[in-house]
């Protein structure tokens, strides 16, 4: 018998310095990808922490990308605080790393597949035979590891056709932030797949190569300090950058001396409560 079809109910976003971000959580953002995937609802996925909010504060087109996103989570726990003071007391923060293993797990054995993309020379490889090892029913069809460059035209275009050829539901991005966001928004309409999810250093993090922080630092909002111990070259400006001006703008869109209009979409798709569902 042929269920009928929910009602779809608009998920509220909260918003954080202009950047609307979904107020889910893991149990409930699962089950939409979940739903997206087998209803072949195409678009792509990100993950907003600050410093992905503040790329956006310069970057007009990444606060579009950000808007026309079929899902945004609250990666960082400073977005959630900022959503809860907004009201929405059912947000919990979406670590893209557990996101990653969660959906995987969730769709393991029901014939979906999966594409790797990002990762330093040999990660997403490792990431692959880990992967299989730990959801022998998920089907990783591919990986591809990207310069440290933009892609080159031969290079784009050699990635389309691999991706066309393999089809898989869903492709892991592992690049920073802004880089991925741009990627998939770019791609995204070009590639034969369902979702396009990005997921920072996800890829790092489940091959060892960066240690993940205890549950009382992520609680306390910490999880950056932690990570500028393991990469203080790379990661002290982003920090120093980012931080202290999110906390000021912060403090003033909470006190209501300063207003950001939220950026809607723009006929990319809107989540529902029970799936995620086409504009």
């Amino acid at each position: 018998m042929t269920a009928s079809p929910a009602k779809a109910v608009t998920v509220p976003r909260a918003n954080v310095l202009g950047v609307g971000v979904h107020a889910i959580s893991m149990s409930t953002a699962v089950p939409m990808l979940c739903t997206a995937v087998a209803e072949r609802r195409k678009g792509y996925v990100c993950v907003a922490g600050v410093h992905g909010v503040m790329e956006a504060q310069r970057h007009p087109d990444l606060l579009s990308i950000f808007g026309n996103a079929l899902l945004v989570v609250p990666d960082g726990t400073p977005t959630v605080w900022m959503g809860r003071l907004q009201g929405h007391r059912q947000m919990r923060r979406i670590f893209g790393p557990d996101l990653m293993l969660a959906l995987i797990s969730q769709l393991e054995g029901n014939g979906y597949s999966h594409f790797l993309y990002g990762g330093d020379y040999g990660v997403a490889e490792h990431l692959r035979r880990l992967l299989a090892d730990k959801f022998p029913g998920a089907n990783i069809v591919g990986t591809y590891t990207p310069p440290f460059r933009p892609l080159t035209k031969a290079e784009e275009s050699e990635f389309i056709n691999l991706i066309n050829r393999c089809r898989p539901d869903v492709i892991w991005v592992g690049l920073s932030t802004p880089k991925q966001e741009r990627f998939m928004a770019e791609l995204s309409p070009r590639l034969h797949t369902t979702l396009m999810i990005g997921v920072g250093a996800a890829f790092d993090y489940h091959t060892g190569r960066l240690k993940d922080s205890p549950a009382w630092i992520k609680c306390c909002g910490l999880q950056w300090l932690h990570r500028l111990t393991q990469e203080p070259t790379r990661l002290w400006k982003r920090y120093l950058f980012n931080n202290p001006p999110f906390l000021a703008k912060a403090v003033l869109q909470i006190a209501g001396l300063k207003r950001y209009r939220l950026n809607e979409p723009q006929g990319c798709g809107s989540v529902a409560s029970t799936g995620v569902t086409a504009a």
